[in-house]
């Protein structure tokens, strides 16, 4: 028994100290770790960062001080550090080989956060994915189709790949051809198509609406149009500008030559005579 006393009084003497140093040093190094995410928290509140920025910004220097926190510690109680740092080194390599996709997805998150290429309510395409950002997490973006259909692309591949955003300029352009029968005047539809899209609901005047003859295919003259609108109003621009054209050109008798048929008529004395129709529903 007194020898067992007296090891126990051996130990105290020896790894005492350090224990109690280690158990000082741990409260001492919480307190420091508290005051310092204190800190860090009011400077980033300061900041324009997003506020799940800020969450991983707090995350990972929390992380980081406990790190050397423990680290410490095992230095006081004598622990070879050769072995803690081997070890902390191959935990962190089987972690980053495991979650090699989710480190990229949340490296993009972040990045995406942090440089907002795009923001909720925007849309964009990227990845074969189209549509309004409906929300943006740390691992994926989710996407909401036109025709309501959620599409969740990983931030990684966001990252990695051209985002077209539409919706990021104030004004956006539309671009319509128009089919034409080659025997109308030129002038005549580029006039009739300035006016309709000038008129069309809308449409701004600066830059001002563009019409004009763009490509020649066989017996057809392709019109561009080209007309301004503001980003918010596109749609509604988009489609009034189709149905105002069309509308015009049919009002001012300027056939889409599809719209025609021809019909050949083979007398008994073997002349042909081709006429063409207006519409194949007459």
């Amino acid at each position: 028994m007194e020898d067992f006393i007296k090891k126990l009084i051996d130990m105290g003497s020896t790894y005492g100290g350090k224990l109690l140093l280690a158990i000082a040093t741990a409260v001492f190094g919480l307190l420091i770790i508290k005051l310092i995410k204190k800190i860090v928290r009011k400077a980033l509140s300061k900041s324009r960062f997003d506020e799940r920025v800020r969450t991983i910004i707090v995350k990972v220097v929390t992380f980081i001080l406990y790190l050397i926190l423990i680290v410490g510690i095992i230095e006081i109680l004598g622990v070879p550090m050769s072995s803690v740092v081997a070890l902390i080194a191959s935990a962190g390599l089987a972690v980053g080989l495991a979650f090699q996709g989710a480190l990229a997805n949340l490296a993009g998150g972040f990045m995406i956060l942090v440089f907002k290429p795009f923001k909720i309510g925007d849309y964009v395409e990227s990845t074969g994915a189209e549509g309004i950002v409906s929300d943006i997490t740390i691992f994926y973006t989710k996407v909401k189709t036109l025709d309501n259909k959620l599409i969740l692309v990983p931030n990684g591949d966001l990252m990695s790949s051209n985002v077209t955003n539409f919706t990021a300029e104030e004004k956006r352009r539309i671009d319509q051809n128009f089919k034409i029968t080659n025997d109308i005047d030129q002038e005549l539809v580029k006039k009739v198509l300035l006016e309709a899209a000038s008129a069309t609901e809308g449409v701004l005047a600066d830059p001002e609406p563009f019409a004009r003859l763009s490509a020649v295919d066989d017996d057809t003259y392709i019109f561009t149009v080209r007309a301004w609108c503001d980003t918010s109003n596109y749609w509604p621009v988009y489609f009034d500008l189709i149905e105002n054209c069309s509308k015009a050109l049919a009002e001012n008798g300027i056939d889409d030559p599809e719209e025609r048929i021809a019909v050949r008529i083979v007398s008994k004395e073997g002349s042909e005579d081709v006429q063409e129709a207006g519409n194949a529903d007459d």
